[in-house]
This record gives structure tokens, C-alpha cells and sequence, in this order.
């Protein structure tokens, strides 16, 4: 069960026996959440208006996050991190750089290193958010720490918590109206819409802000844009299939160009992939062993090695 599809499990519910369920209501006690994409670069005015913001909802007695895709100080240079123009694909684990430059090749020339929690930080506290009780979050503080500035925050004695992905899950803070994703373009679409998550979790509508650099009219900006225009999770999986690729729906791989199905693609074949889906079916009820078409056996053999087998088996 999951609010967004990662690019395989799209592709699965055509190309294999997965049938899908979709629930469009927002759950119980859960209000609307507005999207807003904040050009940063060409209109400096709007990120300092969504500093306002912040502060009026705070004034207004609610709760705020700002997230960054980096922690900043020992993880500079590390893997992954971007500063070394990495960049990998979504992923488990939440100090990872989930940006997708590499799809983004209109991006004028090189690009500076992703905003850091450590640095935005005392920069807010000094700056358009001076007086507000600002708390760090990240994933390498100690984990008594991390408890307790969740804590904090969850007690209401934090106006505004500053964090990396780790509050992506798991966190509930009804009180929580407000997120100002810094560097958006750096996440990708299925992260965006887990994180705009975190808000709209109680009586008050939630606002999610996506302040990016991008100009208008890049492949991350357009991103951004049908993010912004939709809370639909299936709508924006389909997005991030048609961008990241399913991966290999025989394997392992949860999204990329590597796939070991050669001459079909879900996103200009759906409807042969499904016509042959049903024959298939229809085949195997009939003939479960394929014991009248010793071909047909011996091509699926040769393409399913022991531990592919095993994997669709579980799948």
C-alpha cells in the first residue's frame, strides 16, 4: 500500500498479475494541501514571501519545516551527496541525494552544491526567521538527539524545524501547516509528494512551497509544475515512470533504461503489453506446465536464470 508508486510497481500492474485498488479521498482528520512552486532566481520576491508565510503561521499559533536535500559540513564530499555532481535516483535512505540532474540536461552550465541543513540553518535564525524557535534535524545526530528535537517539535516547542528527508515518514505533527522545500528540483517526484505529506495532517489546510532555482521551461521545473498541479499519487508515479524509466520488471532494478525486455516499452506498447498479458493468462490456465509448446517452455527458461526465477516467485 503506498501513496506513490515507484516506477516498477507501475510498470508491473501492466506487465504482470498485479491488480491495483485506489482510494481517492484523503484519509480521516486530514485537510487539503496547497502547492506552490517558488522561482527563487527570477523572482527574489517570492522566496522572501514565503518566509512570510512562515511567520504567519506561526503568528497564527502552527508549526513549519524547512527541508534541504543535504546535511552539509562531513558529507560535502561524500558519494552521493551531489557535491561531486553525482546524483542517484530515489532511495531508502534519507541522506542520500535523490536529485535528477542527469535527466535535466537543459540545465544551463554547472551547478552549485544543494542547500545544507548546517548552513541554512543559522542563516534563517539570523535572518527572515530571527525570533522563531528554530530546531535541527538530520540523520546523523545522535540518535537520543534526533529524539528529542522531534520531540520538541511534536510538544510544540519548536516553531520551525530545519531537516533533511528524514522527516520524509513516519512523522505526524497535526500542528504542522507549512513546508518550504529548498532546492526541490533536487528531489524527485515521488519524494516531493511523501514530504508535502508531513503537512495538512490535522484541521488546518497544509502548504507546501517548492522553492527552486530552475528557469522556467527546464525538465526539473516541470517537474516541480505537475507536482504543483496534482495531489493525485498514481498521476504523478506515472510522471516519474515517464522520466526515470521502470527498470527490469525481471529483476531487481527499481527504475533506469537497463531492462531485459528488448523490443517492448510500458509507455509506447501498454496496450499490446496488456492484450499480451491476457493471452498469456488464458494460456497458462489451460496449459500450466506448457507441455504443447515446448518452444515457448524452453525460451522462458532460457531467459529466467534460478535466482530471477526466484525473485518473480516472491513478486
Amino acid at each position: 500500500m503506498t501513496a506513490t508508486p515507484i516506477p516498477r510497481t507501475v510498470a508491473m500492474t501492466v506487465y504482470g498479475d498485479l491488480d491495483t485498488s485506489t482510494l481517492t479521498e484523503l484519509p480521516a482528520g486530514r485537510s487539503p494541501i496547497a502547492t506552490h512552486v517558488v522561482p527563487a532566481a527570477e523572482k527574489p520576491r517570492y522566496l522572501e514571501r514565503a518566509w512570510e508565510r512562515i511567520r504567519e503561521e506561526v503568528a497564527a499559533g502552527r508549526q513549519a519545516y524547512v527541508v534541504c536535500p543535504r546535511i552539509g559540513g562531513e558529507d560535502a564530499g561524500r558519494p552521493g551527496s551531489a557535491t561531486d555532481g553525482s546524483a542517484g535516483a530515489d532511495t531508502d535512505d534519507p541522506e542520500s541525494f535523490p536529485g535528477q540532474d542527469e535527466e535535466d540536461e537543459d540545465a544551463a552550465g554547472p551547478r552549485r552544491p544543494p542547500l545544507a541543513v548546517l548552513d541554512l540553518a543559522p542563516a534563517l535564525a539570523e535572518g527572515p526567521l530571527a525570533g522563531l524557535r528554530l530546531r535541527v534535524l538530520h540523520g546523523r545526530l545522535p540518535a537520543e538527539e534526533k529524539d528529542a528535537a522531534m520531540r520538541a517539535f511534536a510538544d510544540g516547542l519548536a516553531d520551525v524545524l530545519v531537516a533533511t528527508t528524514v522527516v520524509e515518514v513516519g512523522v505526524d505533527v497535526p500542528n504542522a501547516t507549512a513546508m518550504v522545500v529548498m532546492d526541490a528540483d533536487r528531489f524527485g517526484v515521488s519524494q516531493l509528494h511523501q514530504l508535502r505529506g508531513r503537512v495538512g495532517r490535522g484541521s488546518e489546510p497544509g502548504l507546501c512551497l517548492l522553492v527552486t532555482e530552475t528557469p522556467e521551461g527546464a525538465k526539473a521545473r516541470d517537474r516541480l509544475d505537475a507536482v504543483a498541479a496534482t495531489l493525485d499519487g498514481f498521476r504523478l508515479a506515472r510522471l516519474d515512470l515517464e522520466q526515470r524509466r521502470e527498470g527490469d520488471v525481471l529483476g531487481a532494478a527499481q527504475a533506469g533504461r537497463k531492462r531485459s525486455l528488448r523490443l517492448l516499452t510500458l509507455l509506447s506498447d501498454e496496450a499490446l503489453i496488456g492484450q499480451a498479458r491476457e493471452e498469456a493468462a488464458a494460456l497458462v490456465e489451460a496449459d500450466p506446465e506448457l507441455a504443447s509448446h515446448p518452444a515457448l517452455a524452453a525460451e522462458i527458461a532460457s531467459l529466467l536464470d534460478e535466482e530471477q526465477a526466484e525473485f518473480l516467485e516472491k513478486t
